[in-house]
């Protein structure tokens, strides 16, 4: 799987930043898009441990190694179904999740760790762009009916799952918009900025 030499030969490298001067005049995303071919050297970072740490440190449990794997040998498709396996909203997680799967990443025990969540966002933004994420109808229904309450993101995966066993669901909310925490409790300049690279940097400086 992946690159036997990747952590070798390539360092850790994320997306470039937009220039300062630009980001000071607005609240959009601090993170550029990167080219596939920059995101297929991270994923060739990925040393495809016997135990998978980076899964173990991910409170998904998501399939990290396969589909950094994926991403290195080009198969973007296949490497969003595995990314939506055990994610339901990676286009949120890959921009204000903390990174946990990081620090416990094995290449981080005396280098910098594969660039998990970037990575992550890349497939996630690949598979909008390629008109590949889409709503997902069930062929029948069960004929039960659920109600969840509140349109978090703990509310909106629940609803999500449901949906995928066939069921109706329906989702209340008392706000006037859906979202919870995601909409009116992230500002948008926390999307990528979050967490930053200070973590795994501050040791070169």
């Amino acid at each position: 799987m992946g690159k036997p030499t990747g952590f070798i030969e390539f360092d850790r490298k994320p997306p470039r930043q937009r220039p300062a001067k630009q980001r000071v005049a607005d609240s959009k995303e601090f993170y550029l898009q990167w080219k596939e071919q920059d995101a297929a050297d991270q994923g060739a970072r990925c040393m495809n441990c016997a135990v998978p740490f980076c899964s173990n440190g991910c409170p998904l449990g998501n399939l990290i190694p396969e589909w950094n794997h994926l991403v290195y040998v080009g198969q973007w498709e296949q490497a969003l179904k595995t990314l939506h396996a055990t994610n339901n909203f990676p286009e949120f997680t890959g921009r204000i999740c903390p990174a946990p799967c990081e620090p416990a990443c094995v290449l981080s025990i005396n280098d910098d760790p594969v660039t998990i969540e970037y990575i992550e966002r890349a497939i996630v933004e690949k598979g909008f762009d390629e008109g590949w994420i889409k709503a997902q109808i069930p062929s029948h229904r069960t004929g039960k009916r659920v109600a969840v309450i509140g349109s978090g993101p703990a509310g909106l995966a629940a609803a999500q799952q449901l949906n995928r066993a066939s069921h109706l669901v329906t989702v209340f909310e008392r706000d006037e918009t859906i979202g919870g925490l995601l909409r009116l409790g992230i500002p948008d300049l926390k999307n990528t900025s979050f967490r930053g690279e200070w973590t795994y940097y501050r040791k070169k400086g």
